[in-house]
């Protein structure tokens, strides 16, 4: 895997030849331009990761081109002028108008590469920055050491070694994103950029431009799919993505090659292409509502985000990871969790996944006092057991039938219900029922609850 793509512009040809030799022995791959024309048309053809510009050309001077760049919205590459007639006035315009740095000729080639080194390590963290910035929570490694978490983790590096694309599957909030960066992380392209789209929170009519960027009246918008180049591309929510951007997505994958909105020349990419949906893709196909070659072309290596129910045991290092991260990054209060409480939460069926608990966290710490959250705490947090619209009878329980079995039926529902209450503590459950434990025991024994497994687990 190389590392990133580099544009010389320099009117000097030994010059050009001296920066490409060096600049390749260090990895690099190297595009050269002559003149602003010919710089304008390589970023044109492939989006540079790094500009080493000239001052001086026989067409448009280097700080006049760098204008230019910046009043197309912004310059989407660092840039190191060159120069070797340079005055102090070009070097402070220079680095008005967005230059990282400025270079006087003749150039010393060690302070040459760590300039190159260090701007674009600036480059990614800037941009790994305002990526993170969007995101809830940061976390770098999928948190839980379950088996279920150790099997994903084993599947997930196996899979990170090849360059196959990937479709991970699972509920809304198991952590889907999380596992994409783990992979990507784990992967060959872990020094190329990680690039997320959120399919489903584009627009319609701007979909095909997040994607392919666009070009209009010399102008050039490098879209998701180039400022991924060299790295990764996670389409989150794939099946919320209109038929339109479908269709032109299928054929960039296909040929590796796509036009920008607008453009005349195709532009050649290499990206590794990950997917994630809360949907059942196939579904979608037979529905007609996604593409049958872009579900195949996506659907290389399937993974499967267990949901948080599937894995509790990892609840109380989730519990502990997200306190601490709310007191770290946003000075909250810092609070543990009770026995009783984790029990609860271990019980809970977390609809809402990692997410839920997530914000469960956030809040409780925001809104409570004290050092210990409790049980009580928690049952107001979670709003109580959620009773089904119109539901007289807990679910399972109905008015047909032989009263034996209706009333074990109920029986059963009703102490499901309160070992939640009681966070899976059996001493809490004899309080709440008012039983003596050891009948309590027997009792649950008799309807196939096992507290030691959790609220209604079955022996």
């Amino acid at each position: 895997m190389s590392k990133a793509h580099i544009l010389v512009v320099d009117d000097e040809e030994d010059i050009r030849r001296l920066l490409r030799e060096i600049l390749e022995d260090e990895g690099y791959s190297v595009d050269e331009a002559q003149t602003a024309a010919e710089a304008d048309a390589a970023r044109r053809a492939r989006r540079p990761d790094l500009v080493l510009l000239d001052i001086w050309m026989p067409d448009l001077d280097g700080v006049t081109l760098l204008r230019r760049w910046v009043d197309e919205g912004g310059l989407p590459f660092p840039v190191i002028m060159m120069s070797g007639h340079g005055t102090v006035e070009t070097a402070v315009e220079a680095t008005r108008l967005g230059a990282y740095d400025y270079l006087e000729k003749p150039l010393s080639m060690s302070k040459l590469l760590l300039t190159v080194e260090r701007a674009l390590e600036a480059e990614r963290l800037q941009r790994e920055n305002v990526g993170l910035r969007r995101r809830a929570a940061v976390v770098t490694e999928p948190v839980g050491r379950s088996l279920v978490m150790q099997r994903l983790r084993e599947q997930i590096r196996r899979i990170a070694a090849h360059g196959s694309w990937v479709l991970f599957t699972g509920e809304p909030g198991s952590g889907k994103e999380t596992w994409a960066r783990y992979l990507h992380a784990h992967s060959p392209r872990r020094d190329g950029p990680f690039v997320e789209v959120g399919v489903a929170a584009i627009a319609r009519e701007n979909s095909a431009v997040e994607l392919f960027g666009r070009e209009e009246g010399g102008r050039i918008q490098y879209g998701r799919l180039e400022q991924a180049n060299g790295g990764s591309l996670f389409l989150d929510e794939v099946a919320d993505m209109d038929p339109e951007t479908q269709a032109r997505l299928a054929s960039a994958l296909e040929g590796g090659s796509f036009l920008r909105v607008g453009g005349a020349e195709p532009v050649t990419v290499d990206v590794r292409i990950l997917a994630a949906t809360h949907r059942d893709l196939a579904a979608e196909v037979r529905a007609g509502r996604f593409r049958e070659d872009l579900f195949y072309q996506l659907h290389v290596v399937p993974v499967a985000v267990p949901p948080l129910r599937e894995h509790p045991e990892d609840i109380p290092e989730l519990l502990d990871f997200y306190v601490d991260h709310f007191v770290r990054e946003e000075g909250l209060p810092f609070r543990r969790f009770s026995t009783a409480a984790q029990n609860r939460l271990r019980n809970h069926d977390w609809p809402g996944n990692i997410r839920e608990l997530r914000n469960l966290v956030q809040r409780l710490l925001i809104l409570g006092a004290g050092e210990e959250i409790g049980l009580e705490e928690v049952e107001a947090a979670l709003g109580g057991e959620v009773q089904r619209p119109g539901a007289a009878l807990p679910e399972g329980v109905t008015l047909e039938g032989p009263l034996r079995e209706a009333r074990e039926r109920f029986e059963r529902a009703y102490f499901v219900h309160q070992l939640r209450r009681a966070g899976g503590s059996v001493a809490e459950l004899a309080r709440r029922t008012g039983m003596e434990r050891t009948h309590l025991y027997r009792k649950l024994r008799a309807l196939g609850i096992d507290p030691r497994r959790g609220a209604g687990a079955e022996d």
